[in-house]
């Protein structure tokens, strides 16, 4: 066969991997707005229970959606039309790992990094958050059997290197707990996505869903250590309610559906590459509404951690191109028949075995003005 007949196939899928790694990336980005919105809407002295808004009602309403979308798919797989909580609840061993999952996430990742942004300068804590990308570098070598690349070490420290000039003051101190916290929530994280990747979904479960079971999960770990912690929730005005709706609704729904099913999706190194963007909005927030400046250091930190973010998405040496899909949880190829009807599906209706996978947000950290 004439190679010119796979350029078009080929074209069109890493034109499909750029543009689910574009949406993907959205959810960093919408995360970068939350020191804006926690320091500008919301009441002071309450970071847990901003969290708790952000995970624990997305988790819930991203079950319901699950719920609507499994009969819709049965009704047009024409297996019938009936619903319940029960096609949108874990089955079976995804009870616990939804729990381990949702925990390390969400419920643990919060804390410790509201810790760390509490002890530390934001900058130092969003230095230490930008690590996120180098460790789960190193953990996908023994949990999903991938060789370990030099290239994405190298760029890693480099994102954490332009991460920090970016954000990090002249007065910046570590507090020994400050930074063992930081240090916690970014291994967290990075180990939940991780394990995410590596356990996939179920079969016949879409991202909305198995998104929902990790945010209900990171939810509601967070209730009672918010309860112990910050006590009742403060007086909301009206301020305050448009602010945990825009981190319950686009920081934590929207966000997290299109953060996990980027991560089941995509390789799990180049997602995590697209979490300095978080930090680098928050800096682009800072000058254009809050009237702050980058020095020319800045800046060139600026342009050293976009240049890391956007080398983390350049596939390895002798990888072909397109969506990867974990062969652990693979379907057999279908036949051409059945090939046509499932693309005839919006692909969250459908039954592949895609895993869905991670949160990474971030806490309202800092920005070095």
């Amino acid at each position: 066969m004439d190679t010119t007949t796979l350029l078009p196939g080929r074209t069109r899928g890493l034109g499909s991997t750029a543009a689910l790694t574009a949406v993907t990336a959205l959810a960093p980005m919408v995360w970068g707005t939350t020191y804006f919105v926690t320091t500008e809407l919301l009441p002071t002295g309450h970071p847990l229970f901003a969290g708790l808004v952000r995970a624990l009602p997305a988790g819930l309403v991203a079950v319901v959606i699950g719920m609507v979308i499994s009969g819709l798919a049965g009704r047009a797989r024409g297996t019938g039309t009936s619903t319940g909580i029960g096609a949108a609840l874990p089955k079976g061993s995804w009870w616990w790992k939804s729990a381990v999952l949702g925990i390390l996430n969400i419920g643990l990742f919060f804390p410790m990094l509201f810790i760390s942004a509490e002890r530390l300068p934001g900058g130092v804590a969003a230095t230490l958050g930008a690590i996120g990308p180098l460790v789960v570098t190193f953990l996908a070598v023994p949990v999903l059997g991938q060789r370990l690349a030099v290239r994405r070490v190298a760029w890693g420290v480099a994102g954490v290197a332009g991460v920090g000039l970016v954000v990090l003051g002249p007065g910046a101190r570590l507090d020994p707990v400050g930074v063992v916290a930081g240090l916690a929530g970014a291994v967290s994280m990075a180990l939940g996505v991780t394990l995410t990747k590596r356990w996939g979904r179920p079969e016949g479960v879409g991202p909305v869903s198995a998104g929902g079971w990790q945010l209900m999960a990171g939810g509601l770990f967070l209730l009672p250590v918010t309860l112990l912690v910050e006590g009742a929730p403060p007086a909301i005005d009206g301020r305050a309610a448009l602010g945990y709706l825009w981190l319950g609704l686009v920081g934590g729904l929207i966000a997290y559906v299109l953060w996990f099913r980027g991560i089941g999706r995509l390789p799990v190194t180049s997602v995590a590459f697209l979490s300095p963007l978080s930090p680098l909005v928050a800096a682009v927030i800072g000058v254009a509404v809050l009237g702050e400046s980058l020095s020319a250091v800045q800046a060139a930190g600026f342009a050293l951690a976009l240049a890391a973010v956007l080398a983390g998405q350049l596939p390895e040496r002798g990888r072909r191109g397109g969506v990867p899909v974990p062969t652990s949880v693979a379907s057999p190829a279908p036949s051409s028949s059945s090939a046509v009807t499932e693309r005839s599906l919006p692909s969250d209706l459908t039954e592949s075995p895609l895993p869905a996978g991670l949160p990474a947000a971030l806490a309202p950290l800092e920005v070095a003005r």
